[in-house]
């Protein structure tokens, strides 16, 4: 009976130190809304490949600004749409070290440090200012938009995503959440900017975690879950105590058949 009220006091004293490790947003009530305070803005950063695209409802006039369309023939025009929907999205236009871009006509392009949204606004008044394309509006996204996720996950990956808009939390489920393992408390993520690299730290078990600027992660961030303290301490043990063990008793052994011998 004793040995029975000893599990069952160890078993208690086990989950109630590891369940709000394993909590997201514990503090949070429920029904509740929070708002997000630090709203989404991504800056086109040199490296980038974008992914541009001029539309017009004269598909004649925009083959000169589209990649896929410099070596391919236009359908009909009741067709284009389609066309453009699913065109393969070629090479893109790399962002120099300077932040410039090479766009066919236009020439150099300053994009670094701007959104994808103020980009498309600048290509398309240059297109009608220049009596280029009248119509024109233009599309641009990301070609390589990629995080890294390491550390106590399930399955510690490079993530590769459509478009550019990625939260943490979608990041984690990709790569089959956090470890029973892994801290949810102090989740770390390194953000390059400015060409150093800056930790950010994040805490998921509360609901500050929208307001905090790591909450939507940007193309290059490494993500990584740290080991909680257990498996600090375990990692650290010699996983091969018992040969030792077991060495020591039989040295023991031998020891003292030797005394009785002499």
């Amino acid at each position: 009976m004793k040995h029975w009220f000893s599990y069952i006091v160890v078993l208690l004293t086990i989950v109630s130190c590891s369940t709000p490790q394993q909590v997201y947003i514990s503090d949070a009530v429920r029904d509740s809304s929070e708002k997000i305070l630090n709203t989404y803005i991504e800056s086109i950063h040199p490296g980038d490949q974008l992914y541009i695209y001029v539309y017009s409802t004269m598909p004649e006039v925009v083959i000169p600004f589209n990649q896929e369309t410099l070596t391919q023939s236009i359908p009909e025009v009741q067709e284009y749409k389609n066309f453009a929907k699913n065109v393969h999205k070629v090479n893109g236009y790399e962002v120099s070290s300077n932040g410039y871009i090479q766009f066919p006509i236009l020439g150099s392009i300053h994009v670094g440090g701007l959104t994808q949204d103020s980009v498309e606004r600048i290509i398309q008044k240059q297109l009608v200012d220049n009596g280029y394309v009248s119509d024109a509006v233009v599309t641009v996204s990301s070609m390589n938009f990629r995080v890294s996720v390491v550390g106590e996950v399930a399955s510690p990956k490079e993530l590769h995503v459509e478009g550019d808009r990625l939260t943490i939390l979608e990041a984690l489920a990709m790569c089959g959440d956090i470890t029973l393992s892994g801290q949810r408390n102090n989740v770390i993520v390194m953000r390059e900017r400015n060409g150093c690299i800056v930790p950010i730290e994040i805490d998921l078990t509360q609901k500050t975690m929208f307001d905090s600027e790591a909450y939507y992660l940007q193309s290059n961030d490494i993500v990584y879950i740290e080991p909680n303290k257990l498996l600090k301490k375990t990692s650290y043990r010699d996983t091969d105590w018992p040969a030792y063990i077991s060495l020591g008793v039989s040295i023991a052994n031998l020891v003292m058949l030797l005394d009785r011998r002499y």
